[in-house]
């Protein structure tokens, strides 16, 4: 199972508000395109949003579907990645004085990402996961109120937030 955090230097509030933009998830999603609400109020239970994955010159039609939702910390989806099979995504939000930890929790569910979970996916997800965490904390603490508008997801994921004093506390991503 794949879990990673990240002190993201916003309150709660703010970070919320860009997950329960459905329209902005290919922003921090490493992978996604053109994220749309399809089905329901995002973030609320069942509603869903569809999206392009790109690999290489292949397009896959994916759709993610909230599981979970309690407004403010919780957000529990369900990636159906098609032949790839499915994937559960959590992320809980908790105050760290005045800033966000995020939590980022990962595992395959159903079909061929779960027949060939090893340690080695296990590695590729924590790479994507540094880089997912690394964009949510981009649009959240550069984002201002035009960050909506610049379209396209961010580039390179940023390096990780350091903790005073330096370790591999709460701070790293």
């Amino acid at each position: 199972m794949a879990v990673r955090h990240r002190l993201i230097r916003k309150p709660p509030t703010e970070v919320w508000a860009v997950l329960a933009d459905g329209t902005r998830y290919a922003q921090w999603v490493v992978g996604t395109a053109r994220s749309r609400p399809v089905r329901g109020q995002w973030p609320g239970q069942d509603a869903a949003l569809a999206y392009e994955i790109r690999l290489g010159p292949l397009r896959l039609a994916n759709e993610t579907v909230v599981r979970r939702c309690q407004e403010g910390s919780t957000l529990e989806l369900e990636a159906h990645a098609g032949p790839l099979g499915t994937a559960r995504i959590a992320l809980d939000l908790r105050a760290w004085g005045e800033h966000c930890l995020v939590t980022l929790d990962e595992h395959p569910l159903r079909g061929a990402g779960g027949r060939l979970h090893n340690a080695g996916f296990e590695a590729l997800i924590q790479l994507r996961h540094r880089a997912m965490l690394g964009r949510l904390a981009r649009l959240c603490e550069e984002g201002g109120p035009g960050a909506r508008d610049r379209g396209g997801p961010p580039q390179a994921a940023s390096p990780a937030t350091t903790v005073p004093g330096g370790g591999s506390g709460p701070g790293r991503a």
